[in-house]
């Protein structure tokens, strides 16, 4: 089977109604399909990275990310809204990162995309699992067939699934009824946020009352100068 390295050298993609990427035109047409075929912009693959931190200290090698997609940027601006992207070696795992990255489809079964997908869900699992009190721990299997029947109704509806939403629908799954111990921790610092601007009222009054009395002060002063002037005058 050919390298991703081989014979993918660019692609023609356009924006969608739903407001993702989609191909329409690959230099590869015998091996990619571009039916249904999506394309992850760099804002998409930012949050994507940032999901997966938390899967680290789990296990996770981030470098997975580039095994898993092509990294590609914009050439040129095409006709009919598309526009032209060519492969490149940068790493999809830069901070500055400004790429389009391609899903490795052209084995969806055992290919580095599959294994990408594969190795987040099990991290997922192992993530819930530590921080969600559960009567029976959360298997992979679980995760799988509630997602698969997202998907199937997604199919049913004449409709694509993006890999965006893919990749999320897993680094993003709670099982109903469950919520993660962070978004408590998170609830409890806003609460102690919201107790900070009485503090600051108070203070602010404070500072009010001494502006005022400043303000009294020099208001005195003026008028008692006003009446010496007064006074020297009359005499």
């Amino acid at each position: 089977m050919p390298s991703k390295n081989q014979k993918l050298d660019w692609c023609l993609a356009r924006i969608g109604e739903d407001m993702n990427w989609w191909v329409v035109e690959v230099s590869d047409a015998i091996h990619w399909d571009v039916d249904g075929l999506g394309l992850i912009d760099p804002r998409q693959m930012s949050y994507i990275l940032e999901q997966c931190d938390a899967l680290r200290e789990y296990g996770f090698d981030a470098d997975l990310v580039d095994e898993a997609f092509i990294s590609l940027k914009i050439e040129k601006e095409e006709k009919k809204e598309k526009v032209r992207l060519v492969k490149n070696k940068e790493s999809l795992l830069e901070d500055d990162n400004t790429h389009f990255a391609l899903p490795d489809v052209i084995d969806e079964e055992k290919g580095p995309y599959a294994d990408f997908l594969d190795t987040i869900t099990r991290f997922r699992v192992k993530m819930l699992n530590d921080l969600i009190e559960f009567d029976q721990n959360l298997t992979v299997d679980e995760l799988e067939d509630e997602i698969r029947e997202r998907q199937n109704q997604e199919y049913m509806e004449g409709k694509a699934v993006h890999p965006f939403v893919e990749v999320i629908s897993i680094l993003e799954y709670v099982p109903e009824g469950y919520e993660l111990d962070e978004d408590e921790s998170a609830k409890g610092d806003e609460d102690e946020i919201d107790d900070i601007p009485e503090f600051k009222e108070e203070e602010s009054e404070k500072l009010e009352e001494d502006e005022t009395m400043r303000w009294d002060e020099e208001e005195e002063e003026e008028e008692e100068e006003k009446e010496g002037e007064d006074a020297d005058r009359s005499s």
